[in-house]
């Protein structure tokens, strides 16, 4: 049976409805990078999913051809991420989504090295007729967060968000949004096949200690 991400780190990519602290270790990526309304027929946003499920699949697929990865193991893609930040705020605005910049993510499996990542640009681009330069190996250490599980529609986000910036100070925490520590999401629904208020998405935010919890 193929190994999936999603149920070997449930702690990960499944967690509660109700805000919990978890230490992410660091990880390997394909990464795209964009800016503009994720919700726009031609977005790079949209493009930058075509990016990442091609590189992600010629890897997947990869032992039924001449390339060979040490360590190699059937497994079931990792499902999409994003980072998200808007430049000028701490905090996301929903309603200026044009003023949105993203890394777009696949997580990869750890035996898959860069020169692996490579070949895999390479050999996409020349049976896909696509560009693939746009993505990157990208390893990031996410470190300690607060997440939840998010379920309706994106832009009813702000309520759980809230609700982990409440439970993070409560428990002696603070929100550390910065220029390399994002909002990020997880999407465990295909928007287009889920009707809105039912679509689960992991939200989680950097935190770092704080001095002393609060209480209501």
């Amino acid at each position: 049976m193929a190994f999936d991400y999603k149920k070997e780190y449930k702690e990960f990519y499944m967690p509660k409805s109700k805000p919990s602290i978890v230490t992410i270790p660091p990880m390997n990526y394909i990464a795209v990078r964009g800016k503009g309304n994720p919700n726009d027929e031609c977005s790079e946003y949209k493009q930058s999913i075509a990016l990442l499920y091609g590189i992600a699949y010629t890897i997947k697929m990869s032992y039924r051809g001449d390339h060979k990865i040490d360590g190699f193991f059937e497994y079931v893609v990792p499902p999409l991420e994003g980072f998200w930040w808007q430049e000028q705020t701490e905090e996301m605005d929903y309603s200026h989504k044009n003023d949105m910049c993203f890394i777009s993510i696949i997580r990869l499996p750890d035996f898959v090295t860069e020169e692996d990542f490579d070949w895999a640009v390479a050999e996409a681009t020349k049976k896909k007729k696509m560009d693939f330069s746009k993505a990157e190996f990208l390893t990031y250490n996410e470190g300690l967060c607060v997440q939840c599980m998010h379920i309706g529609s994106y832009d009813d986000e702000p309520a759980t968000i809230q609700a982990m910036h409440e439970f993070a100070d409560q428990n002696g925490y603070k929100v550390n949004l910065t220029q390399d520590r994002f909002h990020h999401e997880i999407y465990l629904s295909d928007p287009r096949k889920c009707a809105p208020e039912k679509c689960k998405t992991v939200v989680r935010h950097p935190i770092i200690k704080s001095k002393t919890p609060t209480y209501n």
